[in-house]
């Protein structure tokens, strides 16, 4: 199977189990009162970060991941069984993103490290929670709610310490299995490496991540060949080692190395880095001397090495351990705060006939009611007291016996002036 780093899907929360509508009934109590119980939460589907770049691997084939809904509420007050998360386990260092608003909402940078990325509906609340003094027996319950559903891309930038970046044939993957007990597949052709290799380089009791990025070509910030695929995991590392061939104009890749860095991040280009200049036993003795003279003017330190012979190879890992900066705290990704709750408006109906009544809280509110139960509506309709709706059409000209519409509900206009017991619902 090919390495995979980036991957669309689509995240489905449970949805929360309605409220029980139920009322007692024992031998000797006939006429119980309501003991419906509440319905149970949808599970969430959850992000884990694990220690396997190949996991994103594991995922092709799924489009669509679900979380268990929520129960329905029972009788006796009995709740309903909340839904199961469903646990997504994704490589150390894989963002998610929100593919219609571009919000990330998770980046998950740490071993562990979990993030919620749609959350499971409410469940609703049983008939037992709507009995008052007034309304002894209630004969309807509340609807759970659905659960978020996202569409994520999901990338995985791998997370190293250090990325080893150049272009095909440095030697990179060489040097990698030299420092580490990494064994890359390694052979004399372009783009020997199609996905990173990790390998953890040690000195006593310090470790290190080392992660050979693959070969990167000319305009590879354009997209060219795997361009963008490879240096996405450039940008996760501490510190860049620029591995060039000594016998193959080395200066020039350098040059050409940071410019492809420059133009897909200038940023990069900030961080410690340090030269790798490999295949040393390719050159002899003047052309080393006449490099590094040249290659001194870098502005980095430069290490002369031979992967295959071992030159350097301590040399190099003590340069390694000593330029690595201290591990930043990882820091959760923040979601993007709800949007203020929009207060009920009223406009006339695309019809001419009736009216519209638009705002987050009242139209969420009767999403969780049957609007062909009468009891239902006549709770319903104290809300619209309470929350302004009944003034807010009488002052646009509403009279008994209009239809008002909100969400998917039609119901039956009643002025404040007239007894509420008279009213009905229906649905639209």
């Amino acid at each position: 199977m090919a390495f995979r780093d980036v991957l669309d899907i689509t995240v489905q929360a449970g949805r929360g189990g309605d409220g029980g509508l139920s009322f007692l009934r024992l031998k000797y109590v006939p006429k119980g009162g309501p003991d419906g119980g509440h319905g149970g939460d949808g599970g969430s589907v959850v992000l884990r970060a694990v220690d396997d770049i190949t996991s994103l691997d594991k995922l092709v084939g799924r489009t669509t991941f679900k979380a268990e809904s929520g129960k329905q509420g029972e009788g006796r007050e009995r709740a309903g069984r909340t839904g199961a998360d469903l646990v997504i386990e994704v490589p150390v260092g894989t963002r998610a993103t929100d593919r219609d608003t571009g919000e990330v909402v998770a980046d998950l940078v740490a071993v562990g490290q979990e993030a919620v990325v749609a959350r499971g509906g409410k469940g609703g609340r049983g008939n037992a929670s709507f009995a008052t003094s007034t309304r002894r027996a209630p004969r309807f319950a509340e609807r759970g709610t659905p659960g978020e559903s996202r569409r994520l891309r999901l990338e995985l930038m791998v997370i190293a310490d250090v990325g080893l970046v150049g272009y095909p044939n440095a030697g990179k993957s060489s040097l990698l299995a030299a420092l580490s007990a990494a064994r890359p597949a390694i052979a004399d052709y372009p783009f020997t490496t199609l996905s990173p290799n990790l390998g953890v380089v040690e000195r006593g009791h310090d470790r290190l991540t080392m992660a050979d990025i693959p070969g990167i070509i000319e305009d590879a910030h354009l997209g060219k060949g795997l361009g963008l695929d490879f240096l996405r995991h450039v940008s996760r590392t501490r510190l860049l080692a620029f591995v060039v061939d000594a016998s193959e104009a080395p200066e020039d890749a350098l040059r050409a190395l940071r410019h492809e860095l420059r133009e897909y991040d200038p940023g990069l280009l900030e961080r410690p880095a340090l030269l790798v200049v490999n295949k040393v036993d390719l050159v002899d003795d003047a052309e080393r001397e006449r490099l590094e003279r040249e290659l001194t003017r870098a502005g980095v330190p430069v290490v002369f090495v031979s992967a295959t012979r071992g030159d350097g190879l301590d040399e190099l890992k003590d340069a390694l351990f000593d330029l690595l900066p201290p591990k930043p705290e990882p820091v959760a990704a923040t979601r993007e705060p709800r949007p203020a709750a929009e207060p009920p408006r009223v406009r006339r109906h695309p019809s001419g006939q009736g009216w519209v009544v638009t705002g987050s809280e009242i139209e969420a509110l009767v999403a969780r009611f049957d609007p062909t139960n009468r009891d239902a509506v006549a709770y319903l309709q104290q809300h619209f007291r309470s929350a302004g709706v009944d003034k807010l059409l009488k002052r646009a000209g509403a009279k008994t016996g209009d239809e008002v519409h909100i969400g998917d509900a039609t119901f039956d206009y009643l002025s404040e002036d007239e007894p509420s017991a008279g009213s009905e619902g229906e649905t639209a």
